[in-house]
């Protein structure tokens, strides 16, 4: 799965990256979270986690202005997708992840699948690798935090899918309280070598595939699902990083650097499969 990843780029950087027509992430939107977000929304995140609020690029044709063209748009959107018939917000939590191999047909995603796909920028994201040799005080396997971003310096494009929910309660249909709009995340089995992380990746689109990934007009699930294959392997690189990326109180660019060695214990080199830093 993909739990937590680093969104480090502003809007402005998204806006050139992804060819955004229209920045719309400064608009009022309803949050789940109790507490304000921190960082507040749209500005880098060092540790995405799910019930965020993130940029996310999708297109779309403007309220009330029916005849115009669809747009490309940067918006932001809770992380844990809920259906339009969720009877409450709830549901999100379960589902920050759709399986690539399944969520053309599952209820929950089916209808976004075909009509309301998105791109969730990204610098790469994290996951947790089991070791093989070194346990912890309660005898569990350690877990070691990587992070994977790709290769050539480039946004890591998630393809995702988004969905509107509206809250019964808020009579006032313009009310950007009456609305709730969130996303979730497609993963894919992990290529060879980051497997050895673990078994799950978020499916990362290349920039040629993006226009017809955000194409509302494009239903034909059938050219959907060859978007949702694999690419060839060998675009990322993952490297461990501190456990501190382990709390989601933890934030800044510190979370991306590198760990030293000496400070692994029993890890399995994704690249090679050595085991380094012992057991102790």
């Amino acid at each position: 799965m993909c739990g937590r990843y680093a969104a480090t780029a502003n809007p402005d950087e998204l806006t050139l990256e992804f060819e955004v027509d229209d920045d719309r992430t400064t608009e009022p939107t309803r949050s789940v979270l109790v507490n304000p977000q921190s960082p507040p929304a749209g500005t880098p995140d060092h540790n995405m986690a799910p019930t965020k609020q993130a940029p996310v690029v999708l297109t779309r044709t403007p309220r009330g202005e029916d005849d115009a063209p669809p747009s490309r748009q940067l918006r932001l959107l809770t992380w844990g997708l809920v259906p339009s018939w969720s009877k409450d917000p709830k549901a999100g939590v379960r589902m920050i992840n759709a399986r690539a191999e399944s969520v053309l047909e599952k209820p929950a995603y089916a209808k976004a699948a075909a009509r309301r796909r998105c791109l969730v920028p990204a610098r790469g994201w994290y996951e947790w690798q089991a070791s093989p040799t070194a346990t912890d005080a309660k005898g569990k396997p350690l877990k070691q935090p990587f992070f994977t971003e790709r290769g050539d310096g480039a946004s890591c494009a998630f393809a995702g899918l988004y969905e509107f929910w509206r809250d019964p309660a808020v009579s006032d249909n313009d009310d950007p309280a009456a609305w709730l709009t969130t996303f979730t995340i497609i993963t894919t089995e992990a290529e060879p070598g980051l497997d050895r992380i673990h078994d799950r990746q978020p499916l990362v689109l290349d920039p040629e595939q993006w226009a017809d990934w955000l194409d509302p007009e494009l239903t034909d699930l059938g050219h959907v699902g060859e978007l949702l294959v694999p690419r060839p392997g060998g675009r990322f690189t993952a490297y461990p990083v501190s456990r501190a990326v382990s709390s989601n109180r933890s934030n800044g660019p510190q979370l991306l650097d590198p760990l030293p060695e000496s400070e692994l214990r029993g890890v399995v080199d994704p690249m090679t499969g050595e085991i380094l830093g012992g057991t102790a």
